[in-house]
């Protein structure tokens, strides 16, 4: 009987285990079949981010397409970022559908009237950031630009007759980076200018550089817009399109060339798009009409949280501070601004940050 019974428990403790046995397996074969490869994971996370990348650069929404072209395409030494992508036909149609369609218009120096009163009230906040100085500064005032997507500096220049236009000593080496230019010139505001291209003769200004009245340098090619941007000896900002004699002619003192012209007596050149240069570090030059001038440098490509401003950005804000003639100077990573042989913001280009070495610089001194 005992027997019997224990052949019995044995038997089930035998269907048991084999019960449980069977349950494992199941169990088994259920992760087997839950558990993906990684190779599986790594080539289908490759695909779904390749037909994002296609469909990003080229799909039927243009925002990137455009943002991308024209700030490679705007930049000296990058352009292929954009030809690596795109044809030439595409590259030429985003540009035409980007750009700035100047007037041609050359300034009205007589519409300048040079007003140094200071005032009780202002009409708006930025006419208060313009016209309230900072007790005992006469001479500049440093205005912080913090918008959602960009920041910089406006220097807000009470005396006009104070700019000039300076050229590096070592402009046939390498030039000078600003703060150098600076502190050997005594400037106490000092912005770039000129945009240039590098030869075995040093740093080539772009196009027609004028320094007291007289030409002191012939560069290449400005393919810019704009023209000729300086200050008259009346320390009236000209901005004109005419040759460089006949700019001298007109009383011009100081200019370089560079552009485009982005408002020219009161009316803003009309911007296509984002204007044609995309979203970059960039530096202006501007005269209010009542003979105040403005030294604009937006920081850009991440610098202190700033992605960088568009020409279609930057005239509406110079118009916000009453910019009566305006104009685009050379950008990116040359767009740096020094205070008391400081460097106030952050420029940085493709692969680098910190000061570049530039021919010649806008000052106050």
């Amino acid at each position: 009987m005992e027997n019997k019974k224990r052949k019995k428990n044995s038997k089930e403790q035998e269907e048991k285990v084999e019960i449980e046995k069977i349950e494992e397996e199941k169990k088994e074969k259920k992760k087997k079949k839950r558990k993906v490869p990684i190779l599986t994971i790594i080539c289908a996370t490759f695909d779904i981010l390749v037909l994002i990348f296609f469909f990003v650069v080229y799909g039927p929404f243009p925002g990137f397409r455009n943002w991308w072209i024209t700030t490679a395409m705007a930049s000296g030494h990058h352009k292929y970022f954009a030809n690596t992508l795109y044809s030439k036909a595409t590259i030429d149609e985003v540009l035409k559908n980007n750009t700035v369609v100047e007037s041609g218009a050359n300034t009205n120096i007589e519409e300048i009237i040079f007003d140094g009163s200071e005032k009780d009230s202002y009409e708006s906040i930025y006419e208060e950031q313009i016209l309230k100085r900072d007790e005992g500064n006469d001479l500049y005032k440093v205005v912080e630009i913090d918008e959602k997507d960009y920041k910089g500096f406006l220097v807000v220049i009470y005396d006009a007759s104070r700019v000039s236009l300076v050229s590096s000593s070592r402009i046939q080496s390498n030039g000078q980076k600003l703060t150098a230019l600076a502190k050997e010139q005594e400037a106490i505001v000092a912005i770039n200018a000129s945009g240039f291209s590098t030869t075995n003769n040093g740093l080539v200004p772009t196009g027609t550089v004028i320094q007291n009245g007289k030409v002191v340098s012939i560069g290449g090619r400005n393919r810019h817009g704009g023209g000729l941007i300086g200050f008259t000896k009346d320390h009236v900002l000209m901005l004109t399109t005419e040759g460089a004699q006949a700019a001298i002619k007109d009383g011009m003192w100081d200019a370089m060339t560079w552009g485009p012209f982005l408002i020219v007596n009161g009316e803003p050149n009309d911007v296509v798009g984002n204007g044609g240069w995309g979203v970059a570090n960039r530096t202006a030059i501007a005269q209010r009409k009542d003979g105040i001038v403005l030294f604009l440098v937006i920081d850009g490509r991440g610098a202190n949280d700033s992605e960088g401003i568009s020409i279609a950005d930057m005239i509406p804000l110079l118009q916000k501070y009453k910019a009566y003639n305006a104009a685009n100077l050379d950008g990116g990573g040359s767009s740096m601004l020094v205070i008391n042989n400081e460097l106030i913001n952050n420029p940085r280009g493709y692969g680098y940050t910190g000061e570049r070495y530039i021919p010649n610089a806008w000052i106050v001194k």
